[in-house]
């Protein structure tokens, strides 16, 4: 008699390992709620860097109150978006000390919870939440990491950011010719194409062989091993619905070329990655996008930079006049300023989709390595539908970054009492009933 057992356990570590490197369940948690509120915003990104935030290169000299932005010139370190101060908000003083960071927060750190290395997210994160409550998407959720190219060749998807609920990850997508055959291999010709339709075939039965396979398996057994079935239903689904809108797609698809292909530089799938994200936006398949850069972990590179130093030793350097960091957040800040290009270059209702966004830039990891999460800054880009205070500087006193989310879900039109915090906790912590007032408009 066969040990159908051990064959099952074989089969189930197989099958984690299929779905972890394809778009998987996490990535298509559900449909997004009735979005019938106008003044929602339709797409928000957050986007995430490892390492640490140090409020000293986003603030600038000479700034301790509350006060407009328009009279002040920006920091060295994000001098790429002064052109865009009327439409930012800095924020510092918010704190996550409840979510023990030291080197990252983990899911904490847009959770608003407890994290650490290896922990499994303790509830839904913040830009999944927001997920639910904007018009429905084929992909309601798309997340991407970026990390250095034999980290993202190896782990082609990790989970460390975003989660759907307790136990339950979202993995970021890290090698983008894989993101861009499932996104894009519907419409693609030549390898790319034979590739898409080996795996749509490799999924296919997959599918099938788990679903008969789960018949046999006890009850708790046959729980966990759903995970999987759900999984791989969930892809063949995502896959037949983007390749129903095949002729939408073609407008929006990035050019496959040399960075996706042959990469020098690990900034060259950086860049890809971001491409993907852009697209997907543009296109209007997805309208959440969270960007990792070091996914959330201790790791990172930056070779393309001219930056040699990477991973753990860049978070034991100050960042402040520091001309590896300069590098790093001149990086950054150039990405969200092309996500703010691309975004205004799409017209939508009387405005573009820019008008129609939110950009969340912040760190994982608070203000520096090591940190207690005592300081916790933020910048805050766009202001759909107006809810937003803008071109302006907020220094909050104690309150948790949990109070920040709160706020972003009263801006998508889903007022909540708080986010991820019980009274006992909120009393503990700082965190007051509703939204920042001081930063509505």
């Amino acid at each position: 008699m066969p040990d159908l057992k051990g064959t099952m356990i074989n089969r189930r570590k197989m099958l984690q390992g299929m779905a972890a490197a394809a778009v998987a369940a996490p990535l298509f948690p559900g449909l997004a709620q009735a979005a019938s509120n106008k003044r929602k915003p339709k797409r928000v990104i957050f986007f995430l860097q490892n390492q640490g935030f140090d409020p000293y290169t986003a603030i600038p000299k000479g700034l301790k109150e509350d006060c407009s932005l328009k009279s002040f010139e920006f920091e060295e370190p994000i001098k790429a978006l002064e052109p865009l101060k009327d439409r930012l908000h800095i924020i510092n003083g918010l704190h996550g000390r409840h979510t023990s960071p030291s080197h990252s927060a983990f899911f904490g750190a847009l959770g608003g919870y407890r994290g650490g290395i290896g922990s499994p997210p303790r509830g839904a994160t913040i830009d999944h939440v927001i997920s639910q409550h904007l018009p429905e998407t084929v992909l309601p959720h798309l997340c991407i990491g970026m990390d250095s190219l034999p980290n993202m060749r190896s782990r082609p998807t990790l989970a460390t950011l975003s989660a759907t609920g307790p136990g339950k990850p979202i993995f970021m997508h890290s090698n983008p010719q894989a993101l861009y055959q499932a996104l894009f291999g519907s419409i693609s010709t030549g390898e790319v194409r034979e590739r898409y339709e080996a795996r749509s075939n490799v999924l296919r039965s997959v599918e099938r062989i788990a679903q008969q396979n789960s018949h046999g398996l006890p009850a708790d057994e046959k729980e966990r091993y759903s995970s999987y079935t759900d999984g791989f239903r969930d892809m063949n689904g995502l896959r037949g619905r983007l390749a129903n809108i095949s002729d939408h797609l073609k407008k929006f698809a990035p050019e496959y070329g040399e960075k996706f292909t042959n990469p020098e530089f690990e900034t060259d799938w950086h860049d890809s990655l971001l491409d993907l994200g852009i697209s997907a936006l543009k296109s209007g398949i997805t309208n959440t996008l969270t960007i990792g850069s070091g996914r959330g972990e201790i790791f990172g590179a930056w070779k393309g930079l001219g930056v040699d130093k990477q991973g753990h030793n860049l978070g034991h350097m100050p960042q402040p006049n520091n001309e590896i960091w300069v590098k790093i957040r001149h990086y950054n800040c150039r990405m969200l300023a092309k996500l703010v290009k691309e975004l205004e270059s799409m017209p939508e209702g009387d405005g573009t989709m820019m008008d129609n966004s939110l950009i969340v830039y912040t760190s994982n990891n608070a203000d520096k390595q090591h940190t207690s999460g005592a300081n916790w800054p933020f910048i805050l880009i766009g202001n759909p539908a107006g809810p937003l205070k803008t071109g302006q500087f907020t220094q909050m006193a104690k309150r948790p970054i949990n109070d920040l989310y709160t706020t972003l879900l009263h801006a998508v039109g889903a007022p909540a009492d708080r986010f991820n915090m019980d009274k006992n906790l909120a009393e503990n912590y700082s965190s007051k009933v509703g939204p920042i007032e001081e930063l509505l408009a």
